[in-house]
């Protein structure tokens, strides 16, 4: 099957033109994204929940005994690979935006486009950067309450919640999840559209992510709170509002993206 990419060769990182986000860009790409779901919303529905189950079956695995600790920190680590798990809705945003068939069935293309293994790659290392934060909540959460097992979650809360060392593990895991969070966003704020829209490397699509919340600091974090609020409200009946929350999440991130990162189309039009 023919998938139809912009041709031409991959710009310089410096020649990439990026624009001056506000509150009202979040706005609009978030309510673009909410048009774009509903358009769509009987087809992708059902890839939406492909995702809430994988965080269900992960978080029922990360549950016995010996890594009941380990189960908060894989749920909430889980959200650095949204990004990647998103990039069939940004391929799907694209087509729509050329006029293209834009249904389900286009949502592997970018997996079978010129940049393919730039999205693996790319993906390859939100994966390192998950593990690396497993590794990290494992350490903190030894370090303050000890290697045992717990009879259950109630035991565990109960650990946590009313010990001081239990608190030191929630200060200190929260500071360092943090900081994994950032780090996530800055590489995957435009990053992954960045691929999926146009034949770029790697490098290139993280040093202009990067660039995007340099510029905009204030706005991209703002968006990871919004992410984070949408999540976090769409897990709560059983993980099963992902299926509404990931679908306009990825196409808000392909909106966001269009309005931070001047494309080749927008430059010939000016």
């Amino acid at each position: 099957m023919a998938i139809a990419h912009p041709a031409g060769a991959s710009p310089a990182i410096h020649d990439i033109e990026i624009r001056s986000l506000g509150l009202q860009d979040l706005r609009v790409s978030l309510a673009q994204g909410w048009h774009d779901f509903l358009n769509k919303r009987g087809d992708l529905l059902f890839l939406g929940l492909i995702y809430p189950v994988i965080g269900l079956l992960a978080a029922l695995v990360a549950s016995n005994s010996s890594v009941l600790p380990l189960a908060v920190p894989v749920a909430a680590g889980a959200v650095l690979l949204g990004p990647a798990a998103a990039s069939g809705f940004y391929e799907l945003a694209r087509r729509q935006e050329l006029g293209l068939d834009s249904s389900w069935r286009h949502f592997l293309d970018a997996q079978r486009g010129p940049t393919a293994d730039a999205l693996m790659t790319l993906t390859a290392m939100l994966g390192l950067l998950f593990l690396v934060w497993i590794l990290a909540a494992a350490g903190i959460t030894f370090a303050m309450i000890g290697v045992r097992p717990f009879d259950s979650a109630s035991a565990f809360v109960q650990a946590v919640l009313t010990t001081r060392q239990g608190w030191e593990m929630v200060i200190v895991g929260n500071l360092v999840g943090l900081g994994f969070a950032i780090l996530a966003l800055a590489m995957s704020v435009v990053s992954f559209p960045m691929l999926v829209d146009r034949p770029v490397g790697v490098r290139t699509a993280l040093r202009t992510s990067l660039r995007v919340t340099a510029k905009n600091p204030m706005t991209v974090a703002a968006w990871g709170l919004i992410v984070t609020g949408m999540l976090v409200l769409g897990a709560l009946p059983a993980l099963v509002g992902l299926g509404v929350v990931l679908p306009v999440l990825g196409y808000s991130t392909w909106h966001l993206y269009t309005r931070a990162v001047v494309r080749p189309a927008d430059a010939s039009a000016a």
